[in-house]
C-alpha cells in the first residue's frame, strides 16, 4: 500500500502558541491532540512540548497515562508517588501515571520535555524514536503524529524543521528521513469486546 499523495496535516512549530503554567514554571505548545477543539480534561490523546523553567509539582491528570521526553537541557527527577526516577538522558522516554503525585527538581537548568499523554480506556500510543530513514505505515485502525525532536527530517520529500510536525490520518506508507530523532507516534482506540 504506497500512497505519497494521502492526505498530510503539517503542523508547524512556528505557529504553536505558548500557554503559561498556572504555577509559572514553564509554558506548553500544544503539537496535536484528539479531539483537536478538546480542553485539558477531555482530550483522547494529546501531544506537546513544554520550556520547564522551575522545579515544582506536576497537575494530576487522573485516568490519564503519560509518557515524557527530555529533548533539550540537562534533565530532571521526577519523584512518582514517592519514588524518584532520574529522566536525564536525552530521547529516553519514561512512562507514569497521570494519577500518581508527581513532583520535579531539574538537574541545572531549564529544559525542554516531550509530552505524551492519553486517557486509559479511550487511547493507547505507541512511541518510537527513530534516527533511521524508512516506511512510515499508517494502519486503517490508526493515527500516526510525526515529530522532529532534534536536527530536521523529510516526509514524502517535505521537509520538518526541529518541532515541525506532521499527521497523518489516511492509510498509507510514507517515507520519512530523519536528520536527527524524529518521534513516531501510533494512537488506537482501544477494542470494545
Amino acid at each position: 500500500m504506497t500512497n505519497t499523495t494521502a492526505p498530510v496535516r503539517f503542523l508547524r512549530a512556528a505557529e504553536r502558541p505558548a500557554t503559561a503554567w498556572r504555577n509559572g514554571g514553564g509554558v506548553t505548545r500544544e503539537v496535536a491532540g484528539e479531539p483537536a477543539a478538546g480542553g485539558p480534561d477531555d482530550f483522547r490523546w494529546r501531544v506537546s512540548l513544554a520550556d520547564v523553567a522551575t522545579a515544582g509539582p506536576f497537575s494530576a491528570f487522573p485516568g490519564v497515562d503519560r509518557v515524557i521526553t527530555v529533548v533539550e537541557g540537562p534533565g530532571m527527577a521526577l519523584t512518582v508517588d514517592g519514588t524518584e526516577h532520574l529522566v536525564d538522558v536525552p530521547f529516553r522516554p519514561f512512562a507514569f501515571s497521570g494519577d500518581a503525585a508527581t513532583d520535579c527538581r531539574l538537574l541545572g537548568g531549564p529544559l525542554v520535555d516531550f509530552n505524551v499523554m492519553t486517557r486509559r480506556g479511550h487511547a493507547t500510543a505507541d512511541l518510537v524514536l527513530t534516527e533511521r530513514p524508512g516506511p512510515i505505515v499508517v494502519p486503517a485502525d490508526a493515527t500516526v503524529l510525526l515529530v522532529c525532536l532534534s536536527g530536521t527530517a523529510t516526509l514524502d520529500g517535505a521537509a520538518l524543521a526541529r518541532y515541525d510536525a506532521a499527521l497523518l490520518t489516511t492509510p498509507a506508507t510514507h517515507t520519512l528521513h530523519p536528520e536527527g530523532t524524529t518521534a513516531a507516534l501510533t494512537f488506537r482506540s482501544p477494542t470494545r469486546g
